[in-house]
């Protein structure tokens, strides 16, 4: 049976985990003149690679290099591996040339790792093959130069085998490349129409492409609608289910509202499978009560049980958000649709979420059901989803598109804080950024972001900064 992405243009061959190839190498005029050097310098390299497959990766080890050639035969298997980042990792002193291949002939971004054995040489007792073993940072300069003078990016993490915090940055580099690798190759529904007037959020889907990869696949609520099964179809009693399981309902909740949520969530789980979707944005405005304006107010439910399960899907069309959120959670952050709310300048807070779809997974307590007479700005009415982000670290995630067409990712990093909530249907967070919250509203909107961003848990900013790295685009910190 061919698929509706198959049509599309669909592959179906999107990889789960990225694929990180490993080369370790030394210079091999050292093996004969110093016998014990190589089976240690070996050891640390089977050690990294221990190491490495315990990060959700695929690690293709090319093994051992000593000299140019061998490196050469290591380039075309990396190169063969379609790699989303290769680690060299520099043993001992090793000429550039042997890593020269490497950068010519993969496409891959390169990460060059320097973990010497322990912390410290012991001066008193090391002759000079114990000390070569230390000596991995001795070419690190040289690597740079020649990637510098070939034109090709590189970074560089330096240490010792058991140095937690080199470990991290080296999983932040690998997760980085994961993100990196779900974009390239991500689908991204576009689905209805802007939101009349809304010009900030307007994307052309070639830039999605130009900047992340990907491709966009333009539907048609009919897409939906013909996808949205009948009220005592099977699926809809365990849609239903899942509801009741999964959110508190408040006396608000108007049975036929609920009943027509889980049936349009259904017709949704439909639509993400036949297109093979990695993100949905949407929005129809509808009219008089007909059958897409009815569609476009029971998005909610559905949308937000989408999200939770790692499928961001969010209202007014809002599509370079919604890939923020796909990204924020790739990085374990969650991400939720959010915007700004009020200010408290009682408690220092800024007070943002949204009405609509939300990551349920960064819910302080059980998520809402709300029953909506109406949605403020849109037509329609029925059930929209309320909760506040639990408490602790949080990270604001945007891609801001510029002038000249490329994105910026921007980051702000704050804390959610206690006070009282709005309950009109929306997720709602205080979040506290330690300075005035006009000031940091004015800084944070400076920095040409648009109306609407991706909130998730925990502080992801050096993250961010690694994913934006790794695909060559802008990084921009918020710091008041």
């Amino acid at each position: 049976m061919t698929t509706a992405a198959q049509t599309a243009g669909g592959t179906g061959t999107r990889r789960p985990r990225p694929t990180v190839g490993l080369v370790a190498g030394g210079l091999g005029a050292y093996w004969p003149q110093f016998p014990d050097l190589l089976p240690q310098l070996r050891a640390s390299a089977e050690a990294v690679s221990r190491r490495m497959r315990g990060f959700d990766a695929e690690v293709v080890d090319t093994g051992f290099v000593s000299d140019a050639e061998e490196g050469g035969a290591a380039a075309d298997r990396l190169r063969a591996a379609d790699c989303d980042l290769i680690v060299c990792f520099l043993t001992t002193y090793m000429t550039s040339s042997m890593v020269a291949p490497i950068a010519q002939r993969c496409q891959a971004p390169v990460l060059f790792v320097n973990l010497q054995p322990t912390e410290s040489m012991d001066h008193a007792a090391f002759d000079t093959g114990q000390w070569l073993a230390y000596c991995g940072a001795c070419p690190l300069p040289e690597m740079a130069n020649l990637f510098e003078r070939l034109g090709v990016d590189f970074r560089s993490v330096s240490g010792y085998l058991e140095d937690e915090r080199a470990w991290e940055r080296i999983g932040r580099w690998i997760r980085a490349a994961g993100v990196r690798s779900t974009m390239r190759d991500a689908r991204h529904g576009l689905m209805g129409h802007l939101y009349p007037g809304m010009m900030d959020v307007s994307t052309d889907p070639t830039l999605i492409t130009r900047n992340f990869g990907g491709h966009v696949e333009v539907l048609e609520f009919d897409d939906l609608r013909e996808r949205v099964p009948g009220p005592e179809e099977a699926p809809v009693a365990a849609k239903l289910a899942e509801a009741r399981e999964v959110f508190e309902l408040t006396d608000s909740v108007v049975e036929d509202e609920l009943r027509w949520g889980a049936r349009v969530a259904v017709g949704l789980d439909r639509l993400v499978e036949d297109f093979s979707l990695d993100s949905l944005s949407y929005y129809h405005r509808g009219l008089a009560g007909e059958l897409h304006e009815r569609l476009g107010a029971g998005m909610i439910l559905g949308a937000s049980l989408l999200t939770a399960r790692g499928v961001p899907a969010v209202g007014e069309y809002e599509l370079r958000t919604c890939t923020a959120m796909l990204m924020m959670d790739r990085l374990g952050g969650g991400g939720s649709f959010t915007e700004l709310q009020a200010l408290d300048f009682t408690r220092g807070h800024v007070e943002m979420g949204h009405d609509g779809p939300a990551h349920l997974a960064i819910s302080a307590r059980k998520p809402l059901l709300r029953g909506l007479g109406v949605y403020h700005g849109k037509r329609g009415y029925g059930v929209s989803v309320e909760f506040d982000v639990r408490k602790g670290p949080v990270t604001l995630f945007g891609v801001v598109q510029r002038r000249d067409g490329s994105f910026a990712l921007l980051t702000a990093e704050g804390r959610t804080g206690e006070g009282p909530l709005l309950r009109i249907g929306n997720t709602t967070s205080r979040v506290d950024f330690g300075c005035d919250p006009g000031e940091w509203v004015d800084a944070w909107s400076a920095t040409g972001i648009s109306h609407h961003w991706a909130l998730g848990v925990g502080h992801h900013a050096a993250q961010i900064r690694a994913v934006a790295e790794l695909m060559g685009l802008e990084f921009v910190q918020l710091k008041l």
